[in-house]
């Protein structure tokens, strides 16, 4: 009997401390599980447009699903969507696209665990009250004309020489009729002194013969009063 009294003690203190670890390690556990508390949002800017970022900072990495909701008066007046999401020590993010307006609320639920986390963020969201500003257009370099090349004197083709025409026999010995001489023509007093004869030494030549006329005519003269005299005696 005392045998069997002291392994029913041995008995019931292993449970005790069994079931004391059990205890700790379910605290433990619970402390350790997915929170809402690990889960933040902020409403930002991304290239001119607006977008939503839940981050999951659940070390363990449970799987939840991200369900956002605009809100207008408390209540829910259009879902933005919902996407999955499993948490790093260094927070994942899930981003969704939303063109938000200035000073607009958002409510994020989060449900992961199955049971373990089904709740919103709180509080809700609040959006910035400044719209994000879309990005100007970048405008692209107009591009630089190639320089144009200039080419060289050596490169332009030199036009062949034309040859002459030769003309034929009968065209270079006989002028065709009323065909203008090339040659030029005389001068007006230059053919004046040809017609007349004259030349620089006329006025020489003229003396020279009325000289001559004169002696002549007294040559004549004297012969014939000589003859006239002779025929008297």
């Amino acid at each position: 009997m005392s045998l069997s009294r002291r392994t029913a003690r041995s008995v019931r203190t292993l449970g005790v401390a069994a079931g004391a670890v059990a205890l700790a390690l379910g605290a433990a556990g619970n402390a350790l599980a997915c929170d809402i508390s690990e889960f933040s949002a902020e409403a930002t800017c991304v290239d001119g447009h607006g977008v939503i970022v839940v981050t999951d900072k659940d070390a363990y990495g449970t799987p939840a699903v991200v369900s956002v909701f605009l809100e207008n008066n408390g209540a829910d007046a259009k879902k933005i969507g919902n996407q999955e999401v499993k948490g790093s020590a260094q927070g994942t993010s899930v981003t969704f696209a939303e063109d938000w307006q200035p000073n607009a609320v958002y409510r994020i639920h989060v449900k992961a665990g199955g049971k373990l986390v089904d709740a919103d963020i709180t509080p809700n969201l609040t959006t910035p009250s400044t719209a994000c500003t879309p990005a100007a257009p970048s405008t692209p370099a107009t591009p630089s004309k190639p320089a144009t090349p200039t080419p060289s004197a050596s490169a332009t083709p030199s036009k062949p020489a034309t040859a002459a025409p030769t003309p034929s026999a009968s065209q270079s010995s006989t002028a065709p009729a009323g065909t203008v001489s090339n040659a030029p023509s005389p001068a007006a007093g230059d053919s004046n002194l040809a017609e007349t004869g004259a030349s620089s030494n006329t006025g020489l030549i003229a003396g020279i013969a009325a000289a001559l006329v004169v002696v002549g005519g007294g040559a004549v003269y004297y012969g014939l009063r000589r003859r006239g005299a002779n025929d008297g005696r």
